[in-house]
């Protein structure tokens, strides 16, 4: 009989000890800065109504959803009634919807959980991965963009990163620069999918693409004329000042004048805004402002979002103003990792210091010892067996454990506690009591 395959399915991963560590880590980093934001924490269930999600995302986003079938007696039928959620942002917008009357005038939230798309798998992109979104509901104010911006930067700051760039644009301005082309309405949303991957695929790819479209190659290259002109003007406010000789309309217009106060309202922070007129972002509820989060050599973003004000109105029946903010938690561990940006300690020992079992008549004493030092506030692993104390030493070598306490009978005789460095193989006796205070000692060497 052949064994059963072990792997989880295509796009899924098992995560062991060192993977959730590193997550964790990510996350604690999150929160603290989210919350210091004034965003408060929310969780909504992995399975939606199928009706709640399909619509939402564009056509491309509707073929990514996992379908859920129907059960029992209409499971013959093939239909779904329920999906897994594809993101976070119309989980969110149901959940304004249904509590609207016990939420804040201006509801902000942040949201840690994982998602899941039936997508191809790559380098950084799975089929189930967790999301971090950060939004603010109830707000036209561009000071709701400058906060985001601020609070997702401040968090890849803090992290260690010091390469990321924030890409910005508007989708009014988008539609502005299509309309100027010649491209008719109907048009727009294909094409600004297209234009999406310019930064992926190239002027020759995103040509082709239009092509397949049924965008004529005139007004093609009228489109990607006006926006490798945009690229190479290569500064915020040249960009700006092009744009408004490029579009007419009133709607574009405002979107420049948005624009230009989002980049105002970020300070400091405005150096690593980059203004992107072909940022397209394919999700199709987007209204206003839109963002992602760019790192060299890594194909996609850290993250993104954008201002979203009509798509909890398509569950409410009425107009919210709405921004949010997604980081990709995934590709921010990768990147960490690739880079060996986690502090090796955190990430690879379970615990601070293993306590060993002398010999059978001491486990007693091993136990106490371990729950002394856990009552300290210390991470403590507990050897389970009277083994030779090698055994013991190389155990704790291989988990990362930099510390190994020791109780031998000499040792319980003079009332102490051996400590053994794994880093470096040095040993020294300490008294019992002391022993927390040594071990943090050590540990900050």
């Amino acid at each position: 009989m052949a064994p059963a395959k072990t792997q989880p399915a295509r796009g899924m991963r098992d995560f062991l000890p060192a993977d959730v560590r590193r997550r964790e880590y990510v996350i604690r980093f999150i929160k603290e800065v989210y919350e210091r934001y004034g965003f408060a924490p929310l969780e909504t269930p992995a399975v939606e109504n199928i009706e709640t999600l399909m619509g939402k995302y564009g056509e491309e986003g509707n073929q990514l959803i996992f379908k859920i079938l129907k059960r029992g007696v209409h499971e013959g039928t093939g239909e779904a009634d329920l999906a897994l959620r594809y993101d976070l942002t119309v989980p969110l917008a149901r959940v304004v919807a249904e509590y609207r009357d016990q939420l804040p005038k201006f509801f902000k939230r942040y949201q840690i959980q994982p998602v899941w798309r039936a997508d191809r798998p790559a380098r950084g992109r799975f089929r189930e991965f967790y999301q971090c979104d950060v939004d603010v509901l109830g707000s036209q104010s561009m000071v709701v963009e400058a906060e985001l911006i601020a609070a997702a930067s401040e968090v890849l700051a803090r992290l260690g990163f010091s390469d990321f760039v924030i890409r910005l644009n508007d989708r009014r301005v988008l539609s502005g620069l299509l309309q100027a082309a010649g491209i008719p309405l109907a048009q727009h949303d294909p094409t600004i999918v297209a234009l999406d991957k310019l930064d992926k695929i190239g002027v020759a790819g995103v040509a082709e693409e239009l092509r397949a479209k049924e965008i004529g190659p005139a007004v093609a290259d009228e489109v990607l004329g006006r926006f490798s002109r945009l690229k190479e003007a290569n500064d915020n406010r040249r960009i700006l000042e092009q744009l408004q000789g490029f579009v007419a309309t009133a709607e574009a217009q405002q979107a420049i004048g948005d624009l230009q106060r989002i980049v105002s309202y970020s300070g400091t922070r405005a150096e690593r805004i980059r203004i992107e007129p072909s940022l397209a972002r394919g999700l199709s509820y987007y209204t206003g402002a839109i963002f992602e989060i760019a790192v060299p050599d890594l194909t996609g973003s850290l993250g993104g979002g954008g201002r979203y004000d009509n798509l909890v109105g398509m569950f409410l029946g009425q107009p919210v103003p709405a921004c949010g903010f997604s980081l990709g938690l995934e590709r921010i561990i990768v990147v960490m990792t690739e880079r060996e940006m986690f502090p090796p300690d955190f990430v690879s020992s379970p615990a601070q210091v293993m306590v060993t079992i002398w010999n059978e008549d001491s486990i007693g004493d091993s136990i106490a010892l371990a729950q002394e030092l856990r009552g300290s506030g210390l991470r403590v692993d507990l050897y389970p067996d009277a083994d030779k104390l090698g055994k013991q030493f190389k155990y704790a070598a291989a988990l990362g454990v930099p510390l190994v306490a020791v109780v031998g009978d000499d040792e319980r005789a003079r009332g102490e506690v051996a400590l053994k460095d794994m880093r470096s193989g040095e040993q020294r006796s300490v008294r019992r009591e002391s022993a927390p205070e040594a071990i943090r000692s050590a540990l900050k060497d």
